[in-house]
């Protein structure tokens, strides 16, 4: 079983709030960047600019408590003025401080199955 934790976050991207989003997002890009333990930190935004789906993926839980401290204290209140999440997927197996620091933000959880990464 692997250590890492990833997620995928859908969200639809609030009425009048692109342009917000579109500079928030380098910021936040370059904020995650830093964190030693971040593996893979993506945005993808649909044609119409009205979804928004970000994966993340981390080394470990401890990664991913990392960037969870580091976006609540410095972005999620930017974040949540330009995104509604619709729906949050958490694939690995989180630690009891993981899954508390995100049990308020609606995750399902996946726990490994099987399979491989490169």
């Amino acid at each position: 079983m692997p250590d890492t934790i990833s997620w995928m976050l859908q969200l639809n991207v609030r009425d009048g709030q692109l342009d917000n989003l579109r500079a928030l997002m380098p910021e936040m890009v370059a904020s995650t960047q830093e964190e030693p333990g971040t593996l893979g930190y993506e945005w993808f935004l649909s044609a119409d600019g009205k979804t928004c789906h970000l994966y993340e993926r981390y080394a470990d839980n401890a990664a991913a408590l990392v960037h969870a401290g580091n976006f609540g204290a410095n972005f999620a209140e930017r974040f949540f003025g330009c995104l509604e999440p619709t729906s949050f997927c958490l694939y690995g197996e989180p630690s009891a401080e993981l899954k508390a620091a995100l049990d308020g933000f609606g995750v399902e959880y996946f726990p490994w199955f099987g399979g491989f990464h490169r």
